[in-house]
């Protein structure tokens, strides 16, 4: 029978930050994690698949989370105001000190691995579709769901680290709406001085 063990994935995810912190991730073993949380290799495999998995797990719940906000929204709004107000309320969901240290955390151990940078790539296109697909459901053509859901991504990313970076200054919904302004007025601004030199 197997021994449960009382907050064994928190303790491993926690181990687990601490040791690629100190060491780097890439010289970092499973069984250093394990054994930093006081667990077995087993205890580790029954939540994780590998020691990548410590520091994406979860993200898998994110497409799922936008896509279903995405169909929530009031059906009159154009299809990038449909995608801003899915990723609002997304980031109101997500709003947390505790999340927003541990993305600081990750951020900073992915910053020194190629590995897991391709990985976090990997996961923001697997995010990226459902979220075209999703604009794809409500009546938009192919090309702008896929122009709108690649933007909708720049936009989040941007506002996250924002976010990540001083999360009691503003919330991730504000950080959110925020980075869409910038980029309304950076692509008005462009347009304007194209048009004054034709």
């Amino acid at each position: 029978m197997t021994r449960w063990e009382p907050d064994g994935e928190e303790r491993l995810r926690a181990a687990a930050i601490e040791l690629f912190l100190e060491k780097g991730y890439d010289n970092v073993t499973v069984a250093q994690i394990a054994e930093r949380a006081g667990l077995t290799r087993r205890t580790f495999s029954r939540y994780f698949a590998d020691k990548r998995d410590v520091l994406f797990s979860g993200s898998e719940r994110l497409p799922h989370a936008l896509a279903e906000a995405l169909r929530h929204v009031d059906p009159s709004l154009d299809p990038f105001e449909t995608m801003l107000h899915a990723l609002a309320d997304v980031g109101a969901a997500l709003d947390d000190q505790q999340i927003a240290d541990q993305i600081a955390q990750r951020r900073q151990i992915m910053a020194a691995s190629p590995e897991l940078q391709e990985r976090g790539q990997a996961k923001l296109a697997t995010v990226s579709d459902s979220l075209a697909a999703a604009l794809r459901e409500r009546g938009a053509d192919p090309s702008t769901a896929k122009l709108f859901a690649d933007v909708g991504i720049a936009i989040f990313r941007t506002a996250f680290d924002r976010w990540t970076d001083a999360p009691h200054e503003a919330d991730l919904a504000s950080r959110i709406r925020e980075a869409a302004g910038r980029l309304k007025d950076a692509a008005g601004g462009a347009m304007n001085s194209t048009g004054r030199q034709a």
